[in-house]
């Protein structure tokens, strides 16, 4: 099997074993169907150098909403921070930040946007990072289902309450085109006329998707290129007008903006990720523990080394049965805690079996990459589940609401109460 294929199963999620189960339905018929909340992981202080804004988006992605903030502040968009990434087709309430030293909110007339709402402002010390969130809540619709599946709905909850959800990471980071990990191991391994090619040229999985403008790239057409990607796409014309005013590829791939750039890398962590959750999962082994494990602590986030002694303690198997320790999978770089044993050579051959090995990625992180890594839980708990069947104006739904914590998809959730659920959403 060729590693497009071998790492597009792993994006895929064809692994889990709720795929071709479950109610069916339809997901974000409508966006409204589709409410996120972030659970901010602190308040702000009232004092500093950052304008805090709990800002609620409608059909928007991330980074657009970034773009936007930005400009009406007239800040450079890297002074505009937020804890996560929320998804596009739905509507979203998240913390942003604004670095303005020296200015209070009033200072700045009202934001005033068709889809973007600022709900309450206040003042921090500290920019707004990536992680600075304790979770999210949801609350989403299924169309096209009865009203007995709310029954299904219920049961498939209540056992993710007690087992705990299998963290697999969601179709959306992988991109419209499926190839976000593609285009991330490609400039991993330093390949980067295939990391502009996967991100410009023709895609064989959605040959609908901008035609002549990548018709026009492979034929040199730079210019003409940029006109046929619509706004929001800022990668891509930004790569097209690098490669128009002559730069190279590795030129035009480091012209990416840091936060897009990372993104690409962390797909390809993410589908190694997801192939071991996979193996694991086919083995059974996602809540128990074995000698080389790192264990996660769900409470505290930290992690601990199983060796003889912690397997020879009975009080093990009660806190993985409570849920409140978990294996851990590796999100691959150059700080990641190594797994032992076992545990630590599946995750190594997860690894290789894409083309990577240790020495790509300390090479990268030499080239100035930016490749930390960590451990993920492969398993987290949902919190608080409930469910309701209803009718609107649009027809009978199943509502499932439930908290995850941070970095977790609720289209995993969903995935274990429908089957096989597309997306196009950002996450």
């Amino acid at each position: 099997m060729s590693v497009e294929r071998l790492m597009a199963g792993f994006a895929s999620g064809c692994d889990s074993p709720a795929a071709g189960a479950g109610i069916g339905g339809r997901l974000r018929e409508r966006v409204e169907d589709f409410l996120v909340e972030e659970i901010p992981l602190y308040e702000p202080s009232g004092e500093g150098e950052h304008i805090y804004l709990f800002v609620e988006k409608h059909h928007l992605s991330t980074m657009e909403m970034v773009g936007v903030i930005a400009q009406h502040f007239r800040v450079r968009r890297r002074d505009v921070g937020y804890a996560g990434l929320k998804d596009k087709r739905a509507i979203t309430r998240q913390v942003v930040s604004v670095w303005a030293p020296g200015k209070a909110v009033e200072d700045f007339p009202m934001l005033r946007h068709d889809k973007i709402g600022v709900l309450w402002a206040d003042r921090h010390a500290n920019k707004l990072r990536r992680g600075h969130l304790k979770g999210n809540r949801f609350s989403i619709r299924i169309r096209g289902v009865p009203f007995q599946a709310v029954v299904h709905t219920q049961k498939v909850l209540d056992r993710l309450g007690r087992e705990g959800l299998a963290n697999r990471i969601g179709e959306q980071r992988f991109g419209y085109l499926g190839n976000n990990h593609l285009v991330g191991r490609a400039i991993v391994l330093g390949r980067w006329g295939e990391a502009v090619e996967r991100l410009l040229g023709p895609s064989g999985s959605h040959p609908d998707a901008q035609p002549d403008a990548r018709r026009a790239f492979l034929e040199g057409r730079f210019e003409e290129a940029i006109g046929g990607y619509h706004h929001s796409l800022r990668t891509e014309r930004g790569l097209l007008r690098a490669m128009a005013s002559g730069a190279s590829p590795e030129q035009a791939v480091r012209s990416i903006e840091r936060a897009s750039l990372s993104f690409f890398v962390t797909a390809f962590q993410s589908a190694v990720f997801n192939a071991v959750l996979a193996e694991r999962e086919r083995a059974g082994t996602l809540a128990t523990l074995a000698e080389g494990d790192l264990a996660f602590m769900h409470a505290s986030r930290a992690s601990f080394m199983v060796g003889e002694a912690e397997m020879a303690d009975p009080g093990i198997a009660d806190r993985l049965a409570r849920l409140e320790i978990s294996p851990t999978g590796p999100m691959w770089g150059r700080t990641m805690r190594r797994a032992g044993g076992d545990v630590g050579r599946l995750e190594l051959d997860a690894l290789h079996a894409v083309g990577v090995t240790e020495e790509d990625l300390a090479r990268y992180a030499e080239r100035g990459g930016e490749l930390e890594g960590e451990r993920r839980p492969l398993r987290v708990p949902v919190i608080d589940p409930d469910v309701e069947g209803g009718v609107d104006e649009h027809g009978a739904f199943v509502r499932c609401a439930f908290e995850l914590p941070r970095g977790c998809f609720a289209t995993s959730v969903m995935r274990e109460i429908m089957g096989p659920v597309e997306e196009d959403g950002e996450e």
